[in-house]
């Protein structure tokens, strides 16, 4: 089906011949291939009799080619499918049949996207960007120390190279415009934590999703086309992602985060905020100070400067708490 679509993103008319006659398959089969767009994929196309069929409106799908050369010297394999449960699951599965890290897959939809703390990340076709990169990591749990902070100041800088100035960073790993989550990231790994194991770092961005496009976000959020009011092609995101992401994971393995500490600083949203900091059911109430060279979040509790760090805590604003 991919191929078809392909054919199709172009958003014009074409006929089933000519579609049949490019794929070498009958027009019966196109027309099958036509409906399991719109089935499986959510893809509305248009038929007319005498034109042929159409999309809705244009297509621009990812292209590992396009953003392989786009990307430079990343010196990671990039692959690209049309539908996946999970990016990080799918790795998974990878390095389990033999798959050699680093490498680099995206997926055009997940239907089973996921965040942190068992969180649904919407996922829908063709419109936003659902990556995960696998890195070997010598050294045990140490060398991850900080990453997703380091990961989180990667995918800002992206952002704002591709003109969302505002994109800015909560600890310990959303990027936020003006208050609204626009990306997310989930690290996992895989191996021996006390030796050599493998970081799936898995990145989701909102980049030209609707306001009413998902019905599963249970928190305000927004994506590139709203920011910039116009749509943007992904491909184009997803080379800078991963020129950022290269760029700063090669500090932060030279350096630790304290590398990275002042830039990630100069782009902290919540610096000042009151906030409640949250495990399970407890919470600690203060003002957030920043981060310290390990990447564990300050807070000011009672005027004591405190520090904490986890997996599984959560920061919210006190009047969201």
């Amino acid at each position: 089906m991919l191929e078809l679509l392909k054919l199709l993103q172009d958003g014009r008319f074409h006929s089933g011949e000519a579609l049949g006659a490019r794929l070498g398959i009958s027009r019966s089969a196109i027309w099958k291939q036509l409906q399991g767009l719109e089935a499986e994929l959510g893809v509305e196309v248009f038929k007319v009799p005498g034109k042929g069929y159409r999309l809705s409106s244009p297509l621009v799908l990812l292209d590992a080619e396009r953003i392989s050369q786009a990307a430079g010297e990343v010196g990671w394999p990039i692959a690209v499918e049309s539908s996946l449960d999970s990016t990080n699951a799918e790795i998974f599965r990878r390095l389990d049949s033999g798959a050699r890290p680093p490498f680099v897959l995206l997926a055009e939809r997940q239907t089973a996207g996921r965040g942190r703390r068992g969180r649904v990340w919407a996922s829908p076709f063709a419109e936003n960007l659902y990556c995960s990169l696998v890195l070997r990591v010598d050294g045990g749990m140490s060398q991850v120390e900080a990453l997703s902070l380091t990961v989180g100041l990667a995918v800002a800088k992206a952002l704002r190279v591709c003109g969302v100035t505002a994109a800015g960073l909560k600890w310990p790993n959303d990027v936020l415009v003006d208050g609204r989550k626009i990306s997310g990231i989930l690290l996992e790994l895989a191996g021996d934590p006390a030796d050599v194991c493998h970081v799936v770092i898995g990145i989701g961005i909102n980049v030209n999703m609707l306001v009413d496009t998902p019905a599963l976000i249970d928190q305000p959020w927004t994506s590139v086309r709203q920011c910039l009011g116009h749509a943007l092609d992904r491909n184009q995101l997803a080379a800078e992602l991963l020129k950022q992401l290269r760029v700063h994971l090669s500090t932060h393995w030279q350096q630790g985060f304290a590398g990275l500490r002042e830039e990630w600083e100069a782009l902290h949203v919540w610096r000042g905020r009151s906030v409640a900091l949250t495990a399970g059911s407890n919470a600690i109430l203060g003002v957030v100070q920043g981060v310290d060279e390990r990447g564990a979040i300050r807070l000011s509790v009672d005027g004591v400067d405190q520090t904490f760090s986890g997996g599984e805590l959560s920061l919210r604003l006190q009047h969201d708490s």
